[in-house]
């Protein structure tokens, strides 16, 4: 009896000891619950500054916003960190590099296709590109300065997914030489189209009777920062866009926002040489970063 009393207790031994010995491997081998929060938590910390976004126009590259680049860089204390190009198909190729401790990030946009102006379609490649920055930096926010069709991309953008509680938000917002309602030559002729005076355009093109039927979607709270030329030759235009055609974008977005507009007389005014003005770069500093 006393040997299977013996038997049995030393049974019950080996058991736990077992157990233990299983415990301690496990508790070796599993990540300890502060270290999985750390882990966790710097993957998931969003770049605190806003970045701000540069995109060229109708057939243009690099070189159109490498000038605004490199006065913010200059002169405002900005810091080019990624160059994003996308392709025809929309998608998003990133390179550089963004340290975190970065507090005016600047990204510059390249499109393959600079040629296409079916904004159905470059505002999906805006899309992918806000996207991808949100899944790999975590923003909340970020700015935007474009010249001329750059801008139509990405108010069709916004015209779409402004309101989308589940991407990031357009902060501050540069025009530059935008055809907002008609292209000279195209759509319009010299001084034939004008505002009436509650600011709406006379005349509308069916691009802006589009972005007037879904301004809703537009976020509010947006600082807005219209700039556009004036040869002042006569034709009352920078060349390719009228005045009336920029500055239909007030009555567009009437409500939006903080809304500022400026023009640029003389030669300096011309549709290219908005963005090769240092006077416009000094502007744009200071709507961007000025306190």
């Amino acid at each position: 009896m006393k040997k299977k009393w013996l038997i049995g207790l030393g049974s019950i031994l080996g058991v736990l000891l077992l157990i233990t010995m299983l415990c301690h491997t496990f508790k070796k081998t599993s990540p300890q619950p502060d270290e999985e929060v750390s882990s966790t938590y710097k993957k998931k910390t969003p770049f605190a500054a806003v970045p701000t976004i540069y995109l060229h126009g109708y057939g243009a590259g690099a070189r159109s916003t490498a000038g605004m680049i490199a006065y913010a860089q200059q002169h405002n204390g900005a810091h080019k960190v990624l160059t994003a190009r996308i392709s025809a198909s929309g998608k998003v190729d990133l390179r550089g590099s963004w340290p975190h401790a970065t507090k005016r990030p600047l990204i510059q946009v390249i499109l393959q296709d600079n040629k296409n102006s079916n904004y159905y379609t470059t505002r999906e490649w805006f899309y992918n590109l806000i996207l991808l920055l949100k899944q790999k930096y975590h923003i909340k926010y970020y700015n935007t300065v474009a010249h001329s069709m750059g801008n139509i991309m990405t108010l069709a953008y916004q015209l779409k997914y402004g309101k989308d509680s589940n991407l990031p938000r357009l902060k501050k917002q540069v025009n530059l030489g935008t055809p907002f309602n008609g292209i000279i030559g195209i759509d319009e002729e010299p001084n034939h189209n004008y505002l009436l005076k509650n600011g709406r355009p006379k005349y509308m093109t069916q691009s802006y009777k589009y972005f007037l039927m879904h301004r809703h979607s537009f976020p509010n709270n947006v600082s807005i920062l219209n700039i556009f030329g004036n040869k002042e030759d006569g034709t009352n235009s920078d060349d390719d866009v009228s005045c009336v055609s920029a500055q239909s974008l007030r009555y567009l977005l009437r409500g939006k926002g903080k809304y500022h507009e400026i023009e640029i007389k003389g030669a300096n005014g011309q549709h290219s040489k908005l963005h090769e003005n240092y006077k416009v770069d000094r502007i744009i500093g200071q709507f961007l970063w000025s306190k």
